[in-house]
């Protein structure tokens, strides 16, 4: 918890005068119940009306003060729990841009959006309740305790005797609670997976009619997170019986001695009473436990989950910036054999090819071959452990990774667009770029048309990932995306799959002009034919390499590949 509340010492000045405040309130609270003594004792039996004036007085003075201090620490507490989730929030944002595709892959979407919401959340709230009743509540009981000792020791010493008892059992309930509620959270995450899959899949449902079918899947998931629920809070509700039952028999052990006591004139009335008072204050300030153990367990599980983010490691850049150079890249893979983290199969193995300024690559090979595996090595979405791979003749793991990535356009297999207009989403490519440079790469992509026949042309909301266009344009804007960026080397991971014959090779012709090397995951032999070299790969190995004339006498698979097309096959068949 100490790596997720250390956000809070931004604010620790505020806390100072937050908790000054509540200082001052429960002060208050607790000489309340000793200057009654004094109204009974001193004043009423003692039949001085003036005695009893004056500490009613001072009583109201006292409460004008609480109620100020109340108001007070109820705005800084505020004040720092909002300005301290929004500071955790940003951090973990943050964190979470820079983890390394290795790294991301150990947390589910579903995961990290609860942790950046729920989770979160749950911390505030740790947070502000510590600062308006978490440090109160125990204050009140150590502070009623104390000050029943002050008014009378024989009757604090019975009313403490039940307390050891107390708090062994709210130290128990506290940690079984810590692990109910971390359990209740990962069940959070799994429905919020469940949630998220199902809607980026509904169209899928209602054209298959699985809606009932994804409904009782949806119950089951559901009925295991209220079951979890149901016995936290059942756990949490059982602290109240035994926390009333325990103050309960303390205050009767109190009234039960105070009789003989009064007989003997060993105690006041006065001190009877605030005695009570105090019993009842304690019982208030213990009841409150319940709700503060129930919250510090969430925020437990919640904290150590936010610091399992925290804690990940990111990719960190220590090489210097260097100017970006303006021309065409050269790309060299070099023995190199990569598997993924965690896995002991070899995704890649023994893999060397080099790529030459401006030179037209086209990367072929069946389903599971590895093609995108080997795209996502050049931009250091993983990182080499077998063999190199240099970019404009420097090994990738020289480059400052912000310069490496901004000679790279890269258009990743599946089209992704964001919520906003055409214009937003082309200008993400280039946030610096101006208009014309985005009309030009868009009539490059072969998408500036369609744009003009929009609406609201380039103005146009595109929709949640872009639901509102087809398969074909996605693609095309994700490619005049792409070349906003005017990088050095264009990687285009099977980009043009959605497009038409006619479409596709207007594209070729577009960027034949374009000062960028291509390299160009395809299924098509009609683009591997216009390649300047084509690399054709098997089971994460080379098969062959060579332009079309030479793989088709060279290459049986590249061969059986162009007939059986000719023929209205797919490359996997």
């Amino acid at each position: 918890m100490v790596t997720v509340y250390k956000y809070a010492l931004t604010y620790k000045w505020f806390i100072v005068i937050a908790l000054l405040f509540m200082l001052v309130e429960l002060a208050a609270e607790l000489t309340q119940p000793y200057l009654i003594s004094k109204v009974i004792d001193d004043g009423i039996v003692a039949q001085d009306i003036d005695v009893v004036w004056f500490y009613l007085l001072v009583m109201i003075l006292i409460s004008a003060a609480a109620f100020l201090s109340g108001v007070g620490n109820t705005y800084f507490s505020a004040h720092i729990a909002t300005g301290f989730s929004y500071d955790l929030r940003t951090a973990i944002f943050k964190r979470i841009q820079y983890f390394t595709l290795a790294t991301l892959s150990r947390f589910p979407t579903s995961s990290l959006i609860t942790r950046l919401t729920q989770d979160i959340l749950q911390t505030e709230s740790l947070l502000y309740m510590s600062l308006r009743i978490m440090l109160r509540a125990p204050l009140m009981v150590i502070g009623s305790l104390v000050m029943s000792f002050v008014v009378n020791p024989v009757l604090g010493f019975y009313l403490s005797i039940l307390t050891p008892v107390l708090l062994i059992f709210l130290f128990v309930v506290a940690r079984k609670g810590g692990k109910v509620f971390l359990s209740v959270q990962k069940r959070l995450d799994k429905i919020n997976r469940f949630i998220q899959q199902n809607l980026e899949a509904v169209r899928l449902i209602k054209a298959n009619d699985r809606g009932a079918f994804e409904t009782d899947k949806f119950s089951r998931v559901a009925d295991r997170l209220k079951t979890d629920t149901v016995y936290a809070l059942r756990l949490m509700e059982s602290i109240m019986p035994v926390l009333l039952l325990i103050i309960n028999g303390s205050l009767l052990i109190v009234i039960w001695m105070s009789s003989s006591l009064l007989q003997a004139g060993n105690v006041q009335v006065g001190e009877v009473v605030a005695v009570i008072n105090y019993g009842l204050r304690m019982q208030g300030g213990f009841s409150m436990f319940a709700f503060i153990i129930m919250i510090f367990s969430r925020s437990k599980a919640s904290s150590e989950r936010m610091e399992e983010v925290l804690k990940s490691p990111i990719s960190v850049n220590k090489k210097a910036k260097a100017a970006k150079e303006d021309k065409a890249g050269s790309l060299k893979f070099e023995n190199v054999s990569f598997k993924y983290p965690g896995s002991s199969k070899y995704v890649l193995e023994d893999i060397s090819f080099d790529v030459s300024e401006n030179e037209k690559f086209v990367i072929m090979g069946g389903t599971g071959s590895g093609k995108s595996t080997l795209l996502s090595l050049i931009p250091r979405m993983y990182d080499v452990e077998e063999g190199n791979v240099y970019v404009n003749g420097k090994n990738v793991s020289e480059w400052h990774e912000d310069d490496l990535r901004e000679a790279i356009g890269y258009v990743p297999q599946s089209a992704v667009l964001f919520s906003g207009s055409i214009y937003d989403n082309l200008l993400w490519g280039d946030l610096a770029a101006e208009a014309s440079e985005i009309y030009t790469s868009a009539k490059k992509a072969q998408i500036h048309h369609s744009i003009e026949s929009f609406d609201h042309r380039y103005d146009t909301r595109v929709g949640q990932r872009g639901v509102t266009l087809s398969g074909g344009q996605k693609q095309r804007l994700s490619i005049a995306r792409a070349l906003v960026r005017k990088p050095s080397i264009l990687i285009l991971d099977d980009s043009t799959s959605a497009l038409d014959i006619k479409t596709e090779s207007a594209l070729w012709d577009a960027l034949k002009d374009e000062n960028a090397t291509r390299v160009i995951v395809t299924q098509k032999i009609i683009t591997a034919k216009t390649a300047d070299r084509i690399l054709l790969m098997d089971d994460g190995r080379i098969s062959a390499i060579g332009a079309h004339a030479e793989l088709m006498e060279q290459s049986v698979l590249y061969r059986r590949i162009a007939e059986s097309q000719s023929k209205g096959g797919h490359l996997d068949d």
